[in-house]
């Protein structure tokens, strides 16, 4: 498989690998999830898709069930020796907790990565310039994104996407996940 963009082949080797991308909106887990998706040939298991189609089915959606979902889609994908990655806000520790069980009961090796954009102002001309790209999705606000619960994340490695091209933070995301098989 030739990887899209032009960027080199992935240096990740292990088949069976959870990367689970965690951060506010506007942080860029999307793009960058569908990137590595596509440099790894990973399945990408978006959060907002999966609660998006929920709700289209007239489910009500105030909790972990989209989480619950794509933990349960992600292990049967791990079995089969896929790699996996979450795009996902992550916002509090259960959450995250179901990623790393979910990497034990697998035998998985797992990669945290919170992405995060320490320049305010930056960080709110994304959120306020996004476009919907899933029909139906509201888009949070920033005054949302703001009053946000968000716990610490003190397992995560932090990748700041301020100021830094998709590409830059590309290359790091795939150096973080070479890097971290020690772990």
């Amino acid at each position: 498989m030739v990887p899209a963009h032009g960027q080199p082949p992935a240096v990740l080797t292990d088949a069976e690998v959870l990367i689970v991308l965690g951060g506010l909106p506007g942080t860029g887990k999307s793009t960058l999830a569908v990137r590595l998706a596509e440099a790894l040939g990973a399945l990408h298991l978006r959060i907002d898709t999966i609660e998006q189609a929920m709700r289209d089915a007239g489910q009500n959606v105030e909790g972990p069930e989209g989480y619950l979902v794509a933990r349960a889609l992600a292990g049967e994908n791990l079995r089969l020796g896929m790699r996996v990655i979450i795009d996902a806000v992550n916002p509090i520790a259960y959450t995250r907790d179901l990623w790393r069980g979910l990497a034990a009961e697998t035998s998985t090796r797992l990669v945290e990565i919170e992405l995060v954009c320490n320049d305010v102002e930056e960080h709110r001309r994304r959120v306020e310039a996004r476009v919907v790209d899933i029909d139906g999705l509201r888009l949070p606000t920033w005054q949302e994104v703001l009053d946000r619960e968000y716990e610490p994340w003190r397992t995560a490695e932090v990748v700041d996407t301020a100021g830094a091209t998709i590409e830059d933070t590309f290359v790091k995301l795939l150096e973080h996940c070479d890097s971290s098989k020690g772990d």
